[in-house]
């Protein structure tokens, strides 16, 4: 049995913190709200995140950043990806360097386009780091729905370790040493979603988003391997396993997004309805910018950035994406 903190008490990290419960871990959840640990302890729920979940009662939780970590072994940081500098720098005077950090946030730092995991060595150096990714909607990995995922880390030791601790029946993990790779496709997936969720607004068929998908693999894989991560990465779960599943569900909030983008709703009308983060907008603006660093052709997803925030009409783009020069399927 280890000692783990799940930091973040969205859908996602209560989904694991009730996951790793069962599996028999003592395990507490740090929020930065008071009412969220009063209602985790109190009313064994999250219905604002995760509705319908009972909480276990073997699970903590705290506001305490000391406390929090205290004697942990493995700590998930689980908040959305444009706050994991500020939570990590934060938490950073009370981590040990035999404490190993699993970020399961996706997306990149805007400004510095670092992966996560950069940024989270950056503001804690003395940890070691490990990625956690795959089709893992938070929903049912909390029902016990099985499904497999990925845990890359350099360090082959500690990620075989939490690949032990997290596994179960219904949540089987494989390892990975790819770092660049799976945070790469984790990220980018995001944005082929919005891309497949207004091809589902637009009242296009299946051919359409099969068609988005694979030319959406396509770019991931050609920043990822630009940016040194191996093709054979997006060939698995962190890349096609990823972006199959969050393309396809009704539980994708990047998905829903799309969808009401094709409807005809402005960015800011879009957000307030999903009500949640949408990780494609942030992502798409970092993903951009490193296909200018990179010379990197992402015709998909730089698309995306012009209906979102140049305003760009969605039949219009989808009309220049079908009337590109035409090419290899290199």
């Amino acid at each position: 049995m280890k000692k783990v903190t799940v930091i973040g008490s969205g859908s996602w990290g209560t989904a694991l913190a009730v996951m790793l419960a069962q599996n028999g871990h003592e395990v507490l959840i740090w929020s930065r709200r008071q009412d969220a640990v009063d209602e985790l302890l109190q009313q064994r729920t999250n219905e604002k995140y995760l509705p319908g979940i009972e909480i276990p009662e073997a699970i903590h939780a705290t506001t305490d950043y000391a406390e929090a970590v205290k004697d942990a072994d493995i700590i998930i940081l689980a908040v959305p990806s444009r706050a994991v500098a500020e939570t990590v720098r934060a938490f950073s005077p009370y981590l040990k360097t035999w404490q190993i950090l699993v970020n399961v946030a996706k997306g990149l730092e805007p400004g510095t386009l670092l992966c996560l995991s950069e940024v989270i060595r950056r503001e804690a150096p003395q940890c070691e780091v490990c990625v956690l990714s795959g089709p893992s909607h938070a929903e049912e990995v909390a029902r016990g729905i099985p499904t497999t995922c990925l845990i890359a880390c350099e360090n082959e030791a500690a990620a075989k370790l939490v690949q032990e601790e997290f596994a179960n029946a219904r949540f089987r993990l494989y390892t990975n040493t790819d770092m660049v790779g799976a945070e790469i496709g984790a990220a980018l997936k995001n944005v082929m979603a919005l891309a497949a969720g207004m091809s589902d607004g637009l009242g296009f068929g299946d051919n359409t988003k099969a068609a988005l998908m694979t030319r959406g693999i396509a770019e991931m894989k050609r920043l990822g391997i630009a940016m040194g991560g191996r093709p054979e990465t997006f060939a698995g779960l962190s890349g096609i396993g990823d972006l199959i599943v969050t393309c396809t569900s009704m539980h994708s909030r990047n998905r829903r997004a799309g969808i009401l983008l094709g409807q005809g709703k402005s960015l800011q009308e879009t957000l307030d309805e999903v009500k949640m983060v949408v990780e494609g907008v942030n992502t798409v603006q970092a993903a951009c910018a490193l296909a200018e660093k990179y010379h990197v052709s992402m015709p998909i997803t730089q698309t995306i950035y012009r209906v979102l925030f140049e305003g760009e009409d969605v039949h219009k783009a989808v009309v220049e994406l079908m009337t590109r020069d035409y090419k290899s399927e290199e």
